[in-house]
């Protein structure tokens, strides 16, 4: 009875049985390429639900999409005016901040995800932001985790697109990510996550890779591994556009 009991056991928690659903993603392109003429990109995010089972009934599947860029600590500095003129006063240290985040939802954030969930996961904007290290008597630190997202909104670095993952019989989902000219170099992690009922059932991440090419990723590697040679050809660049314009305008002038 025993040994029947522990097979039946083994028999319903075995995974080809669980009713697990699963991302597989498809992206259109893996590698973005900054050149001097970059001004930006488009990626496109695809994918499907892979099931062992029907469609659970309930809540219906949503799904989010986030790209964050290389995180780095970034040191935040509050101006106020005094005696007629603006000075630094107080400064805090964001622990960690990406230098690019998008989020793009197939329905209002909040009514699809748990804050709890936002928390164990780090999905939203503030939640990508790690903790301010402030010192005590700096007053409203977390105003400057706030100014960053701010000032990347503006610049269009973060993004939030709620409705603008489109998913066909909770089983495909498509969405699009815009990417600024101004991109940071390095691994770009996109994970995309399914929830039920606001809670996460299943998580994928993948990477982006962008990165400067040809004449830009010389002279980028020649700053910063040969920064003297560097400095003598911009010197020498320098010199000579000056020559070549004095040239032109004086045979202007003569002619």
């Amino acid at each position: 009875m025993l040994k029947r009991l522990i097979a039946l056991l083994v028999f319903c928690c075995s995974p080809a049985l669980a009713q697990e659903e699963q991302v597989v993603l498809g992206l259109s392109q893996d590698r973005v390429a900054i050149t001097a003429t970059f001004d930006g990109s488009e990626i496109l995010i695809f994918g499907a639900v892979k099931r062992e089972a029907p469609i659970p009934a309930g809540p219906p599947l949503e799904v989010i999409v986030t790209v964050a860029g290389p995180s780095g600590p970034v040191t935040v500095r509050r101006k106020e005016r005094k005696l007629g003129i603006w000075v630094n006063t107080d400064s805090v240290l964001v622990d960690l901040a990406p230098s690019f985040y998008a989020v793009a939802t197939s329905g209002p954030l909040d009514n699809i995800l748990l804050d709890t969930e936002d928390l164990r996961y780090r999905i939203s904007i503030e939640r990508a932001i790690r903790s301010v290290g402030a010192a005590m008597h700096i007053r409203g630190a977390q105003n400057f985790a706030d100014a960053v997202v701010r000032i990347r909104e503006d610049e269009g670095l973060y993004s939030i697109r709620e409705n603008t993952v489109a998913v066909d019989e909770q089983t495909l989902f498509r969405t699009s990510i815009a990417m600024p000219a101004d991109l940071t170099e390095g691994a770009y992690a996109a994970r995309i996550f399914l929830t039920r009922g606001k809670e996460v059932i299943s998580e994928f991440e993948t990477t982006i890779d962008v990165r400067k090419v040809g004449l830009e990723r010389f002279l980028y590697n020649m700053s910063r591994q040969q920064p003297v040679w560097y400095g003598l050809m911009s010197l020498v660049i320098a010199i000579a556009a000056g020559w070549g314009a004095s040239t032109a305008f004086r045979l202007l002038r003569e002619n």
